[in-house]
């Protein structure tokens, strides 16, 4: 009788186990699919030659990154007066924009992050926050990781200097974003977001501006984690839009306003941390920890460029052209999202 009872619970179990998979790989189906799917047409094609205040721009962009990742090269923990040096500098280009900087404290050691508000004129309440972390990790002048992200985050603030929009705009530079403060209570964008979160604040969402500055346009420069490879192109030269499953509203709308007004290939990609955990490694992650929708904007980090975290990655190897493109859609697309909160509020 037990023998039997046995036969008949595998030959169940022969039917079940193949429908299972069946249904499991279904759901990853339906989940790449929402997650990649994405709103708008990327720009293909060759790059329109850049104007001349693109070409200003992208002056100025280098001019960032060469002192942050030239002259003070490497600045974390470790190498304190380093750190300071280049929140120095940060602090002073705002000034030298109009905005009056303030300092948050991270701990009593001098670690503090750097942010100017340019208030909104109808929708003040409503905060859109643009950041980048200015810290490196050890033993690399970190030019694309982040002095790139913190040059475009400069370039933002000195383009909406003295234009108000009607939501308010916070660009912020982080400190600690590295190891070993990535996730804890001393990571310079935790502490603002849950500065944030105390404060009631009504952030409608945050940018991070993570490594902007390397591309390629060789074939297989791009890689990707295995799940999603199959998605997206192998060209390295693109920018890139990623959030998770909670932020893909954000993103949708944010992704769609760059594209219609940047010359300039995109891709998206909201997921959860499960199916692709690299999508939670920068300062937006905090931000998703206090319930607010957060986009990293990227060159997808070790995921194309060969000097992430190296001693390699230097400003000669950045591509400041492009990085000036890519602003000019950044600051379309901002204005394109302030605008939309006005029309919403009335």
């Amino acid at each position: 009788m037990a023998r039997e009872h046995s036969k008949s619970l595998l030959l169940k179990l022969a039917f079940v186990t193949p429908a299972l998979v069946l249904v499991a790989a279904a759901g990853l189906a339906a989940l790449l699919y929402y997650g990649t799917s994405m709103p708008g047409a990327a720009w293909q094609g060759p790059l329109p030659a850049p104007t001349a205040g693109e070409e200003a721009a992208a002056a100025r962009l280098a001019a960032h990154v060469q002192m942050l990742a030239g002259e003070i090269d490497e600045r974390h923990y470790l190498r304190t007066e380093a750190l300071e040096r280049a929140a120095t500098y940060i602090e002073d280009q705002f000034r030298e924009f109009r905005y009056v900087p303030r300092i948050e404290e991270i701990n009593n050691k001098g670690f503090r992050n750097i942010r100017v508000d340019l208030y909104g004129t109808s929708a003040r309440r409503k905060i859109l926050v643009i950041g980048a972390h200015y810290d490196t990790t050890w033993l690399s002048p970190g030019a694309d990781d982040n002095a790139s992200g913190v040059a475009v985050l400069l370039e933002l603030a000195r383009a909406f200097s003295g234009r108000r929009q009607p939501l308010s705009l916070r660009f912020i530079a982080f400190t600690n974003e590295e190891r070993p403060f990535f996730g804890t209570a001393e990571m310079g964008s935790r502490v603002s977001a849950e500065r944030s979160r105390s404060s009631a604040e009504d952030i409608i969402g945050m940018y991070s501006l993570e490594m902007l500055g390397y591309y390629s346009d060789e074939e297989h420069s791009q890689w990707y984690p295995r799940v999603i490879r199959d998605f997206y192109p192998t060209q390295g030269n693109f920018v890139a839009f990623i959030s998770n499953f909670g932020s893909r509203p954000f993103l949708g709308r944010s992704l769609a306003a760059f594209r219609v007004h940047a010359s300039f290939p995109s891709q998206g990609m909201s997921a959860p941390r499960f199916l692709v955990p690299a999508i939670r490694r920068s300062d937006h992650s905090s931000y998703w920890a206090f319930g607010y929708p957060a986009v990293m904007i990227t060159d997808t980090a070790n995921f194309r460029n060969p000097n992430y975290h190296r001693s390699s990655d230097r400003p000669e190897t950045l591509d400041y052209d492009r990085m000036a493109a890519v602003l000019t859609g950044l600051i379309a697309m901002i204005e394109t999202l302030a605008a939309d909160q006005t029309e919403q509020a009335e």
